[in-house]
């Protein structure tokens, strides 16, 4: 029998609602809007008179009847009005009665409804072709009561009609058609009808009708389309005598093309099993379950319809909302497919005539199986101490069957009642996800590194899945870890300057009782004292020096060191480390110094790959050259280019002075050697001397090194302005004293000074020095106090320069340059400003030796220089 499967959840149905009639075309279109629910069956009746004709999907096909609904209850049945069962009225006014029963849960529940509608078509074309989801329709003009011997062909030409002379008592009709495939196939009217095709006659048309895929129909490629093609001459006897019509009808069985986003339907733009000479395509148009769309609609909904040389095209977007989606499951893998069904309406018309032919085809179309995994969405709060997870989306036709858990198999019903809560959620756009919660404490939750201070919590559970009705299963697994800070750790940070580390130590839950290792050493009151200890409830920092004794050398550079300080927090209780913080930064240091008087310094560093070393123990090669200094880290040495084992090496323009810091000790042989007992160590010193071309280097009987000189070079020199309190130079003022007041002529006293130099062939000299209202040197106004190395004598407050001598501060007095000056005030508009004053000063540094610079060699004409002597 004709009935439907609905595949929607149960909404319940609601008696007499939901059903339209509309006529649409050559076709009355009967819609039930989601009227049934899952699980009922629809049997559709023709009602003829007083008969019930129940619809089977042969009888349907054969007799002009299809349905089509979707997983939601939608639902469609189209009839020809050409159909069976349809009184006819002049070709002109068509009635068409169904009876439909509804069984909602058996046989004796059933709610029935009865249906009629009247349609009226009267634009018939010469022919019209109906291509329907299960039969195919052929229909052509005749004319009324057969009387004429001239009728119109369908190829728009008048040709005389194959006529036999009959009894006048024979009954008159269709007696006989012939099929061509493309072999001759004739079967009587009987013999047809019981083959499941259908022919007959109206007061106008002759009409065929066949399902797909008879024997008597073949399939035919136009245009790279495949068709299925139906031919037939039908034999019809009237009062004139035997009348033969030559009738076709073909329907595309594909042409679709597919992207993820776009249906693209292709149909023949010239369908030649049913044309043949020349045929103008006149009309066009598209539509969806039957109805017809204008352009505006098309637009709304983003179809479109073209034409290329061989084709008419229609494009839908995949998604629109005429179609509707379709789960599936292959190889138990969720996949969805989307369906739609357009309409394409074509008109032709033969040149040179009247005749037209109609084309309407309702085309159902169906995706290929699209993957579409579910996603995992982890919604779950540690603290909370439940896992929260979000499975989907899905469509209405999926529901959960089982859930998977390391314990078993438990039912949704199950699930719910062991605390593991299974919900469904509906989104926006009409899907599904289904979400879980189970417990960390649960028996189904393993729990991994429980002794540890963070547990980490894993839920592996897989999803069972049926898609409706079809119980077609599938899975989905999910395994979801989450780890929670039983205990809040403490927090360590670091960061290094140019001498120090600076430890700041976070509490934890704990709070500080907790104990602290610096360097392998417990963080002793004393040690934190040393340390600059400062801390509160929540923190405490430290800093550290560098060469401090915890701290281990990495790495020696040339002009660095890579040390590092361990600093670990630890529980005093169970022993368990709470956290650590291993910090490496580089800090300058300079090694090797190469003095010009000849005087080497080297600085030997104990570093980490050697832990066992003393640096006391260490010696030059002369293994009498000890070091003048030493601690757990340092071994420094002093002494001359001429002595502990010192070798020279003559370059084209310098000398290289090598000498080796190293770890021995004598055998019993006298030998000098590593001990294979002692840790390893070697350090090399080397210092280059350029020397001049002319300069000849000697050494006197008793091998002493005459002091070599160096060439001029370039480098960094550190230069500070300090201002004296009195004229012994021996107080200063310092940053924090600044701005200083002073009266007018109030002395004041200056020093320059070129630090942190041992040079004694450096001299320091003033250039220019002047004082300004602002900080910018360059700002204005501004007034002289030294002028090309000189007092500047434009005024009455000159400026005195003092002599410098050594004493237990000053050890290269030519480093040093000292001047006074009196207050003084700038006057603007008469008026006196009373401002800060800022000095400054440009400086020169020659080399006494060789005073190339001008400057080096100035004499000042009237010199102000006075004596200064020590309080």
């Amino acid at each position: 029998m004709f009935k439907m499967l609905f595949l929607i959840f149960d909404k319940g149905f609601f008696a007499g609602s939901g059903i339209k009639t509309d006529c649409v075309a050559n076709l009355m279109r009967l819609t039930l809007d989601e009227a049934l629910a899952v699980g009922n069956q629809l049997e559709v009746e023709a009602i003829n008179g007083t008969q019930h004709i129940l619809l089977t999907p042969s009888l349907a096909a054969q007799c002009g009847y299809s349905m089509e609904s979707d997983p939601w209850g939608n639902t469609r049945i189209y009839t020809s009005l050409l159909g069976c069962y349809v009184h006819n009225k002049d070709d002109m006014s068509f009635n068409v009665g169904l009876k439909l029963k509804i069984y909602h849960h058996g046989p004796s529940d059933v709610i029935t409804h009865d249906v009629a509608k009247t349609c009226s078509y009267t634009s018939w074309a010469t022919r019209e072709i109906l291509c329907d989801r299960n039969y195919m329709e052929v229909s052509t003009y005749m004319a009324p009561k057969y009387s004429q011997t001239k009728v119109k062909g369908q190829k728009g030409e008048d040709f005389q009609l194959n006529t036999i002379t009959t009894a006048s008592e024979e009954v008159h009709g269709i007696w006989k058609m012939t099929f061509f495939t493309p072999e001759p196939m004739s079967l009587v009217l009987e013999e047809a009808q019981q083959a499941g095709y259908s022919a007959k006659t109206t007061s106008t048309r002759l009409v065929v009708r066949s399902p797909y895929n008879m024997a008597e129909t073949y399939s035919e490629d136009v245009a790279g389309v495949p068709m299925e093609v139906m031919k037939v001459s039908i034999y019809h006897k009237g009062q004139d005598g035997l009348n033969v019509f030559n009738l076709a009808a073909a329907c595309p069985t594909g042409g679709v093309l597919f992207t993820e986003d776009l249906i693209s339907w292709h149909v023949p733009r010239r369908v030649t099993p049913l044309l043949d000479g020349h045929i103008r395509l006149v009309e066009m148009t598209m539509g969806i379950n039957g109805q017809r769309l204008d352009k505006a609609q098309m637009a709304a909904r983003g179809y479109s319809l073209s034409t290329t040389d061989f084709h008419i095209v229609v494009e839908i977007p995949v998604g629109s909302s005429d179609g509707y989606y379709k789960s599936h499951a292959p190889d138990y893998q969720y996949h969805m497919t989307y369906s739609v069904e357009p309409m394409l309406e074509v008109l032709w018309k033969a040149d040179q005539s009247v005749d037209d032919t109609r084309y309407k085809i309702l085309f159902p179309i169906t995706t290929p199986p699209m993957s579409r995994p579910p996603n995992t969405e982890d919604r779950t709060t540690p603290e909370e101490r439940e896992f929260n997870l979000y499975v989907g989306p899905f469509l209405y036709d999926v529901a959960v069957r089982n859930i998977t858990f390391s314990t078993g198999v438990l039912t949704v019903e199950e699930s719910n009642a062991r605390g593991f809560i299974v919900q469904q959620h509906v989104l926006a756009n009409g899907t599904f996800v289904f979400s879980l919660k189970v417990p960390f404490d649960s028996n189904v939750v393993s729990k991994h590194n429980p002794e540890l201070l963070i547990t980490t919590y894993s839920l592996s559970v897989v999803f069972g899945f049926v898609i409706l009705p079809e119980e077609i299963p599938f899975a989905h697994q999910v395994e979801l870890d989450a780890s929670v800070e039983d205990v809040v750790l403490p927090v360590l940070t670091g960061t290094c300057d140019q001498e120090q580390f600076y430890i700041t130590v976070k509490y934890g839950s704990q709070g500080n009782n907790t104990n602290t290792m610096v360097g392998g050493l417990d963080l002793t009151p004393e040690l934190a004292e040393f340390y600059n200890f400062k801390g509160d409830a929540t923190q405490f920092s430290i800093a550290v020096p560098y060469a401090a004794t915890g701290s281990s050398f990495e790495l020696i550079t040339t002009n660095s060191i890579r040390a590092r300080l361990d600093v670990v927090v630890w529980d005093p209780i169970t022993n368990w480390i709470l956290s650590d913080l291993f910090l490496a930064c580089y800090f300058p240091l300079m090694t090797t110094r190469c003095y010009p008087n000849g005087t080497i310094s080297a600085l030997a560093v104990k570093v980490e790959s050697v832990p066992n070393l003393n640096p006391s123990w260490l010696t030059l090669k002369d293994q009498s050259c000890s070091p003048v200094f030493s601690n757990d880290h340092f071994a420094q040495f002093i002494f001359s280019a001429d002595s502990c084992g010192t070798t020279r090496t003559f370059f084209d323009h310098y000398m290289l002075y090598e000498n080796e810091i190293g770890l021995y000790y004598h055998g019993k042989r006298g030998a000098a050697h590593t001990s294979p007992v002692d840790p390893e160590y070697k350090q090399t010193v080397s210092c280059y001397y350029v020397v001049n071309d002319t300069q000849t280097i000697a050494f006197n009987t008793k091998s002493r090194l005459y002091e070599p000189k160096a060439e001029i070079g370039s480098g960094q020199m550190s230069i500070q302005m300090r201002q004296a309190t009195d004229s012994s130079y021996e107080n200063f003022y310092k940053a924090e004293d600044y701005p200083v007041e002073k009266y007018l002529r109030e002395p004041l006293y200056f020093e320059v000074e070129l630090a942190l130099s041992t040079d004694p062939n450096l001299e320091l000299i003033l250039d220019n020095c002047w004082a300004t209202l602002q900080e910018e040197r360059t700002s204005l106004p501004s007034w002289d106090i030294i002028v090309n190395g000189c007092a500047y004598s434009g005024d009455n407050y000159a400026t005195v320069f003092h002599t410098v001598s050594m004493d237990e501060r000053v050890s290269f007095p030519s480093h040093y340059k000292r001047f006074s000056m009196k207050m003084f005030a700038f006057i603007q508009e008469d008026k006196v400003l009373k401002h800060e004053v800022y000095v400054h000063c440009d400086l020169v540094i020659c080399d006494t030796n060789s005073p190339m610079e001008a400057i080096c060699q100035r004499q000042c004409s009237k010199p102000a220089v006075k004596g200064t002597q020590k309080h």
